[in-house]
């Protein structure tokens, strides 16, 4: 079964050949300097076109940013973050039935970004879960583990 995922109890002793990529695509990491201006974002600000901003220039300076004051409880965070690990650890026979490399899809289990077209992929398996409206995809989530929904 030649799924390209990387999550499948098989512990590997060197990186299999479809990850790895040529030297001349690879970061030169003597040239990355420490990052001490983190852009962070406060979301309990109430100025709306601050924040808008704030994230516009971040995301033009830097590429990323951390927000605060999301509201999001650290309870739900560790307990999203428990639901996900249970996920990964099912078996594999379980996570294949939301295998797909159809990008288009809503629901998910794949691996990089577009496996199809990529020569090397990068070393990561996700669970893409469309969430807006949520009552219309929540039907279509994983049952197991039934602590998913």
């Amino acid at each position: 079964m030649d799924t390209k995922l990387i999550s499948t109890g098989i512990k590997y002793s060197s990186l299999p050949e479809s990850y790895v990529r040529p030297e001349s695509e690879r970061p030169n990491l003597s040239q990355v300097k420490d990052c001490e201006n983190v852009p962070i974002i406060d979301l309990g600000c109430e100025d709306l076109t601050r924040i808008v901003q704030q994230i516009a220039d971040a995301c033009h300076k830097y590429g990323f940013f951390q927000v605060i004051n999301h509201g999001i409880s650290m309870e739900t965070v560790d307990k999203m973050l428990q639901v996900a690990k249970e996920f990964f650890l099912l078996p594999m026979e379980e996570k294949m039935k939301l295998y797909s490399d159809d990008p288009a899809k809503t629901i998910r289990l794949s691996t990089s970004f577009n496996v199809k077209k990529e020569k090397v992929h990068n070393w990561r398996d996700y669970l893409r879960l469309h969430c807006h409206p949520l009552d219309q995809y929540v039907p279509e989530w994983p049952s197991n583990p039934p602590s998913f929904k």
